[in-house]
């Protein structure tokens, strides 16, 4: 049969993940009422009659021209071990030539290689080392690595940037197994006992400080929001506006009730600590974090991630995904101390494959491509 890609409607977008049982948040139909600046659309894979695939596809526009950028983040949604993959590529490609794309942008979450807390700290500690890639990895995935290599001979091409946050989603991510290697969920003692001393120290310390948790509602998104923008002039980066927050809160709990969730924690009645988490099928995600500088030694940040880690469990989720990290581990590296801060969970760091192009029109592309690189 020959794979056949065509819009197809929310509602078989959202029942092919849940019989897969998860995907990226970013590949559900509803980021796309997330990322208004895009036009969003629900593509399928057919094999014959049978969907085999599915992806949402964000359309930005070139400036004065129709002329877009087909984008699927952490996606399309696909059975990376078939054999017809290369097809079902092609078959991608081919439709956003319709869909008059000038490039098609992908971002498989496929697990590449996986480097353990302990790898973690010994890279940490050796100062010969600087890249987390330059240490071996403890678990590399065959199809990770077959289709690395795929993508190289199909001429898809490696988005340009560092290894950090400037190229789209972040290529290198930090993951909690929820469950042991036979499928069986991980008991609250088991989780606890993974994380090292620091971070069971400041749990224990929340609690003995008075430190509450509690799951909020869309109305404290407000509260989360303050702290947020602390938390983003301390730390140097920009905030997003309170409105895209309730965007997303809107936009996905309206798929899902239980999609997006916040969390505060609060010490004497001052908020202390808060959080977003987002849940789809088995896979869960910290989003957003915000703290403020006053009381930061009752360590309401691990209390807020304990109670969401244990919300993850309780809900089934076989990962609690703690987002993106830089591969950085030298002592200077202006990120080791985010790298730092999670690898005391007791997770993994985790490699996907990253972001690929397939340029459409070469001329187009290389437009666009100069351009992105100026910014």
């Amino acid at each position: 049969m020959t794979i056949d890609v065509r819009p197809i409607t929310a509602e078989q977008h959202l029942a092919f993940i849940a019989e897969r049982g998860s995907a990226s948040f970013l590949q559900t139909p509803a980021w796309a009422s997330v990322k208004s600046e895009w036009r969003g659309e629900s593509l399928g894979w057919f094999d014959g009659t049978a969907l085999i695939g599915v992806g949402l596809v964000l359309y930005r526009q070139l400036p004065k021209l129709k002329r877009y950028l087909a984008y699927l983040p952490e996606g399309p949604v696909l059975d990376w071990e078939r054999t017809d993959i290369e097809e079902q590529l092609d078959a991608l490609v081919g439709y956003a030539r319709t869909a008059k794309a000038f490039a098609v942008r992908i971002g498989p979450a496929l697990r590449h290689h996986a480097w353990g807390p302990a790898t973690i700290k010994q890279a940490i500690a050796d100062e010969q080392v600087t890249r987390l890639s330059q240490v071996e990895a403890d678990e590399t995935s065959l199809a990770g690595t077959r289709w690395l290599r795929q993508l190289q001979h199909l001429h898809w091409r490696p988005v340009s940037g560092d290894e950090g946050f400037s190229a789209g989603q972040p290529k290198f991510n930090f993951q909690l197994p929820l469950r042991h290697a036979d499928g069986s969920p991980k008991s609250e003692d088991e989780l606890l006992k993974g994380m090292n001393q620091l971070w069971r120290r400041n749990i224990k310390k929340a609690a003995k400080s008075g430190v509450e948790v509690r799951r909020g509602t869309r109305d404290d998104l407000a509260r989360f929001h303050e702290i947020y923008l602390e938390t983003a002039e301390r730390d140097g980066f920009t905030g997003r506006a309170l409105s895209y927050f309730e965007t997303m809160w809107d936009a996905l709990n309206a798929e899902d009730p239980e999609r997006m969730r916040v969390y505060l924690a609060e010490h004497e009645g001052d908020l202390v600590a808060a959080t977003t988490m987002i849940v789809v099928g088995e896979h869960s995600w910290y989003s957003y974090g915000a703290s403020t500088t006053a009381k930061r030694d009752v360590r309401g940040s691990n209390a807020v991630q304990w109670q969401m880690i244990r919300d993850a469990a309780a809900a089934g989720c076989a990962v609690y995904d703690l987002r993106g990290i830089t591969e950085g581990v030298g002592a200077d590296d202006p990120e080791i101390g985010l790298i730092q801060f999670k690898v005391g969970t007791g997770g993994e760091a985790v490699a996907y494959l990253g972001e690929w192009d397939k340029p459409i029109n070469p001329v187009l592309y290389l437009a666009f491509d100069q351009y992105m690189k100026r910014r």
